[in-house]
């Protein structure tokens, strides 16, 4: 009984600041999806990674196949966009908010909700606790897909759970993953 005790406070404490992943609705005209992840450095630590997607961002989550193609202008109608090959390039997401170290808010559709009817808003604050910072990540996407939005909301969970987690490892180890 102790050593299952033991194994659980042991796992608690593993999972000690790891993302916390949540479909927090899911209907066929859209979804929203939200994470959150306690990040052990101060906000204009976390926002200084944050603006630089290349830098932590899943390569395997990208058109171009190499995350390091990514750049995010964060100022009002600034791009979060990728150049292609052969001078090619794709806007995933606009800028629509900036509060440098607070908040940071997108609009678009990402990956193949592109091909769709559907967009969505990407939001992400920033809060300060005792020197640590509270990322929170929801990303909102409505319209329409043939055979409705609400079914890849756990896909789009999975893959923004993997950025909130890399991004967290990016700032405090310095290594995405």
């Amino acid at each position: 009984m102790l050593r299952a005790g033991l194994a659980t406070a042991a796992a608690a404490l593993a999972l000690a600041g790891a993302a916390r992943a949540e479909v927090v609705d899911a209907q066929p005209n859209g979804f929203e999806v939200r994470q959150s992840v306690t990040i052990a450095a101060p906000p204009a630590k976390v926002w200084a990674a944050l603006v630089q997607p290349g830098q932590w961002w899943n390569s395997a989550h990208s058109w171009s196949g190499d995350a390091k193609n990514l750049r995010l202008d964060a100022r009002a109608g600034g791009c979060w966009c990728e150049t292609l090959p052969n001078g090619g390039g794709a806007a995933h997401l606009r800028v629509i908010y900036v509060e440098p170290g607070k908040a940071l808010r997108l609009e678009g559709a990402l990956g193949p909700f592109q091909f769709s009817g559907a967009t969505g808003h990407l939001v992400w604050t920033l809060k300060e606790d005792a020197g640590k910072t509270v990322l929170t990540q929801t990303y909102d996407l409505g319209g329409y897909m043939q055979g409705g939005l609400g079914t890849h909301a756990p896909a789009v969970d999975g893959v923004l759970t993997d950025a909130i987690t890399r991004l967290k490892a990016f700032v405090e180890t310095g290594k995405p993953g």
